[in-house]
């Protein structure tokens, strides 16, 4: 993977070089191929092109050439000097012409002055004029002349060759540059990949990597997502573990009301019971059905809870004459008649409540505080506003414990009561926040615990 990703960027390293490579070359030869260059203006303003044009200054009189005011006015304008030569290469009339000028010139004179300098000092352009031809000179011209010879061929090789050399060492030094770049560029982007297949393969340790460069925050991110990730897993598997508790206890505590309901059935098939054994045989059977359909309902209840399939069918309730009535229901029942139970009430207040669901969760905090705590312990129910508080001044609850309470399948080390599903306080905090309320449980051990239900405006 490392190498294929260094293989791929360098690649492209080495295609961006090679066309650019190819535009130059192409660019260059179109440039030679181009023989006007661009210097047009140039070309315009020198000698060469004002003695090709001098020709329109001159005339014929009597077969003699003239040359115009205007021709005239143009030479001394460029400080230039004309000589006329007729046939034979003599000079047939001048103007300005220096006192060294010759008289006459032969073709290899003529070729020869035209090609080079005359001399540092003057510098000869050659025109045409009927049957004439004339020369102009420049004196102390800035100008000058290069004679370039080349064959066609020649210069295609060289120039084919020259290319095909500045490809190879540009694609070479491109090679190595994009070498060393890819490899500090693809080297975290092969570590990242790495970090995620860790990730992938559930491997959710930090990892500080050597030279992150501009990878840097996303390493960080990486590093962030691994420690939430290992929070997540803590999390599920402390809830599997707690799952699989609360199976083991559900089901202890399903088979031991089912042994009793198969063994009083089994009796009951005694020919020899008295009508007084048989009731009393079938109250036992049916107390260990409601208990295992209670501790059914718990599940499918915590169930719906958790998946919020939970519909509540609400009432305009006055929460002070609901509490109130909810207190003495537990008072009534023989088990608690005895407890110390006391409610209070200010400025208690109405509020939309499901009456059926309000009182299970009520009803499991009650119980937790008389089931959980010895037989001496006091209970305070009190109703002020929109806010009902439980109060209870037992053994409490220790502060590792404490923030677990509300977990499904969590049974704290205070629980001597095996009975129950270990759902309830996880059913009682999730029908308050179905009414948009909130429960808050603040204890510590030996001082009490005190649950706040706090509902809605």
């Amino acid at each position: 993977m490392k190498w294929k990703l260094t293989g791929n960027y360098l690649v492209s390293i080495l295609a961006i070089v090679a066309i650019v490579v190819i535009l130059n070359v192409v660019i260059l030869v179109a440039l030679l191929v181009n023989q006007r260059t661009g210097i047009d203006d140039v070309e315009s303003n020198s000698g060469e092109t004002f003695t090709r044009t001098f020709n329109q200054y001159m005339t014929l009189e009597d077969g003699e050439p003239v040359v115009s005011p205007d021709g005239v006015r143009a030479l001394e304008a460029n400080n230039a000097f004309l000589q006329v030569l007729d046939a034979s290469g003599r000079v047939v009339s001048d103007i300005d012409a220096p006192a060294t000028a010759p008289d006459a010139y032969s073709p290899i004179e003529l070729i020869q002055i035209y090609k080079y300098k005359d001399d540092d000092l003057v510098l000869y352009f050659i025109g045409e004029f009927e049957d004439y031809s004339y020369l102009v000179g420049f004196p102390e011209a800035t100008e000058g002349r290069i004679v370039t010879m080349f064959d066609p061929q020649s210069v295609l090789a060289y120039v084919s060759k020259a290319g095909l050399i500045l490809l190879i060492v540009d694609l070479a030094v491109a090679a190595l540059i994009g070498l060393a770049f890819s490899s500090i560029l693809t080297k975290p982007v092969y570590r990242l990949t790495e970090r995620i297949a860790q990730l992938k393969a559930r491997d959710f340790s930090t990892v500080e990597p050597k030279r992150p460069g501009m990878y840097r925050p996303v390493f960080a991110n990486l590093n962030d997502v691994s420690e939430t990730l290992t929070t997540y897993e803590s999390e599920r598997e402390e809830l599997e573990l707690r799952r699989k508790e609360w199976m083991s206890n559900v089901s202890h505590d399903l088979k031991t009301p089912l042994a009793s309901i198969q063994g009083y059935a089994e009796l009951l098939d005694d020919q020899e019971l008295t009508d007084s054994e048989r009731r009393q045989y079938a109250e036992v059977i049916e107390r260990q059905a409601l208990y295992m359909k209670e501790l059914i309902d718990d599940f499918n209840l915590t169930m719906r809870l958790q998946h919020g399939d939970f519909p509540l069918e609400t009432v305009e309730t006055g929460l002070e004459r609901f509490v109130r009535e909810l207190v003495i229901d537990v008072l009534n029942d023989a088990r608690f008649s005895e407890r110390d139970i006391t409610f209070t009430s200010t400025n208690a207040e109405t509020r939309p409540i499901d009456r059926h669901f309000m009182k299970r969760a009520l009803l499991n905090f009650l119980y937790n505080a008389l089931l959980h705590n010895d037989e001496t312990v006091a209970v305070h129910v009190s109703v002020a506003h929109d806010v009902i508080t439980i109060q209870d001044d037992g053994i409490g609850i220790d502060a590792s414990e404490l923030p677990y309470i509300f977990e499904r399948y969590y049974r704290g080390t205070n629980t001597t009561d095996a009975l129950g599903s270990g759902l309830g306080m996880a059913i009682s905090r999730d029908i308050i926040k179905a009414h948009g309320g909130t429960v808050t449980v603040t204890s510590a051990r030996g001082s009490g615990t005190t649950i706040r239900i706090e509902l809605p405006a």
